[in-house]
């Protein structure tokens, strides 16, 4: 809205335009981006445990594995969380509430994980991996709406 006597915007539409055009951490946390942020990011965390078990199970071939069966559980495991965390994807792109505590949670796991990875000096591993999770753990917290 523009003032006729004066010629410039008034304080009403700049402070519509401010809350428009911000690109912070508030559009971040916005039900509809946080919402899209989550499937976007589980499902990013989904592929990257595929590729870990890949790995795993590529590596465990062709080297020597002292314990074979810790092995197969970590195999199992990671394939597990990868279907979960693509499932509560899932729950998300329908806008049911059943994808939402998974995520949550699985990414306060990872965060204590990549506490422990600081402690023992794999930075290289945790920086990258605690953002990620944190990005996740908060599209995930508000990128829900009850009704």
């Amino acid at each position: 809205m523009t003032n006729p006597d004066l010629g410039h915007d008034s304080p009403e539409s700049n402070s519509a335009k401010n809350d428009k055009n911000y690109l912070g951490i508030r559009a971040f946390l916005q039900y509809e981006t946080a919402r899209l942020n989550a499937i976007r990011l589980l499902r990013l965390e989904s592929g990257l445990l595929v590729l870990l078990v890949l790995y795993l199970g590529i590596s465990g071939i062709f080297k020597t594995v002292s314990a074979p069966g810790a092995l197969i559980g970590e195999v199992i495991f990671g394939l597990l969380g990868s279907v979960a965390l693509y499932i509560s994807s899932n729950g998300f792109a329908q806008r049911k509430s059943f994808g939402r505590a998974p995520a949550v949670l699985a990414n306060l796991i990872t965060l204590g994980v990549c506490y422990f990875m600081f402690s023992g000096g794999l930075i290289v591993v945790a920086v990258p991996l605690s953002l990620l999770a944190l990005a996740t753990f908060l599209s995930a917290l508000f990128g829900y709406k009850g009704n």
